[in-house]
């Protein structure tokens, strides 16, 4: 009786210690998928976030050609500008990553930002319609660059935050996922727009000068003022004539 006992007791123990580390391991298991779906979870949701960043970069990157043609009618000296664009714009193309790309972005953007203002200097582009139209989609579409951005720098975010700590930084190994780069304006964009000279372009251009004629006639007007001073002697003379023809 006491050895039926006993073996009964050491097969409760059995049980329960099999069944106590089952539960462990079911436990345990569950952390790791959890953590590994999360980490997995939120680096899809910065890819898609990208995903739409980049489709409203093509969409800038599309309107580029016909705003550069169109400026380009009026400001040909601003040959630097042009192929400064035309060479970032295909630095994107060429990109095989996001960082690549979001330094291509940056930096055409600080070229684009500078070819808008030469409506400044050239006055005649503020009244072509398809500079305007044009003007318009780009503003339209840089704000929806913004939005997205925004968007995929939080996802970057908490990407980043839950890859730094632990566990996350386990999971995250396991997982092979990688922190992400944030969009943002790069230091490298900032000191390669300001090569373009646009003092010298706009003193060298000949529709920069137009506005002298204007000037020139202005500093004519007083020597036109000056020439009708003689005209009160005119009346003095025929009128004594007159008289003199009567009397006879």
């Amino acid at each position: 009786m006491k050895r039926s006992g006993h073996a009964a007791s050491l097969f409760i123990i059995v049980i329960a210690i099999v069944a106590i580390t089952t539960l462990l391991a079911i436990a345990v298991l569950g952390f790791f998928v959890r953590g590994t779906n999360r980490v997995k979870g939120l680096d899809e949701v910065t890819v898609e976030a990208w995903s739409n960043v980049d489709t409203q970069l093509q969409r800038r990157l599309d309107l580029i050609p016909n705003l550069v043609s169109t400026v380009q009618g009026y400001a040909q000296q601003e040959k630097e500008l042009f192929e400064n664009i035309a060479k970032s714009r295909e630095k994107y193309f060429q990109a095989s990553n996001v960082p690549q790309k979001i330094a291509a972005s940056s930096e055409l953007g600080g070229f684009l930002s500078r070819l808008l203002v030469l409506q400044e200097r050239y006055p005649e582009l503020k009244s072509n319609q398809n500079f305007l139209a044009l003007q318009d989609q780009l503003e339209g579409t840089e704000n929806r660059i913004a939005v997205a951005r925004t968007r995929y720098n939080q996802s970057v975010k908490e990407l980043n935050s839950y890859c730094r700590k632990f566990p996350g930084s386990l999971f995250a190994d396991r997982a092979n996922v990688e922190e992400r780069e944030y969009f943002e304006a790069t230091s490298e964009a900032r000191t390669t727009v300001p090569k373009v000279d646009f003092s010298s372009s706009g003193t060298g251009g000949g529709r920069t000068t137009a506005p002298q004629p204007t000037a020139r006639q202005d500093q004519a007007k007083p020597a036109d003022q000056t020439e009708p001073q003689p005209v009160p002697v005119h009346p003095t003379t025929p009128k004594p004539r007159q008289a003199t023809g009567v009397a006879r």
